[in-house]
C-alpha cells in the first residue's frame, strides 16, 4: 500500500514539483493544499502518513498549522516535516521543541527529496 503524503505550500509550481518527485521517484500518493486551512480540512479526512509543510504561507504559517494540527486528536500522531528557506540556528531550537519530524530547507533537491523525506520518517523506500 502506498504512502500518502500532504504536500502544503502557497506557491503552485513548488507544489508541483515536490509532487511530482514523490509520485514519479518513491510511488507514493500526494496530495496537495494551497493553503493552511486546506491542509487542515485534508488532513481530517483524507487518511494522510505524513505532512511536507511550507512554513512561510500568507493567512496562517506553517507555525500556525502545525499547533492546530497537533491540538486536533485526529491528525495529531501525523508526522509533519517544515520545508522553508529560513533556517537560523534560533529556528532549528524552535522546531525542536515544537516536536515535528523533520526540517527540509529550500531550495530542494528533487533527485534526493524522497530520500530526506523516507530518512526523516524511518520509511523505507
Amino acid at each position: 500500500m502506498a504512502r500518502r503524503i500532504l504536500v502544503v505550500d502557497d506557491e503552485e509550481r513548488l507544489r508541483e514539483l515536490v509532487q511530482a518527485c514523490l509520485e514519479d521517484l518513491a510511488g507514493w500518493e500526494t496530495r496537495v493544499a494551497a493553503s493552511g486551512t486546506e491542509c487542515l480540512q485534508l488532513a481530517q479526512s483524507e487518511g494522510i502518513d505524513a505532512i511536507v509543510l511550507d512554513v512561510s504561507m500568507p493567512e496562517m504559517n506553517g507555525f500556525e498549522v502545525y499547533e492546530q494540527l497537533q491540538a486536533n486528536p485526529v491528525t495529531q500522531a501525523i508526522p509533519v516535516i517544515f520545508l522553508t528557506a529560513k533556517v537560523l540556528p534560533t529556528d532549528r531550537d524552535r522546531f525542536a521543541r515544537l516536536g515535528v519530524a523533520g526540517v527540509i530547507t529550500k531550495p530542494i533537491e528533487p533527485l534526493t527529496l524522497t530520500e530526506e523525506i523516507a530518512e526523516v520518517l524511518g520509511w523505507a523506500l
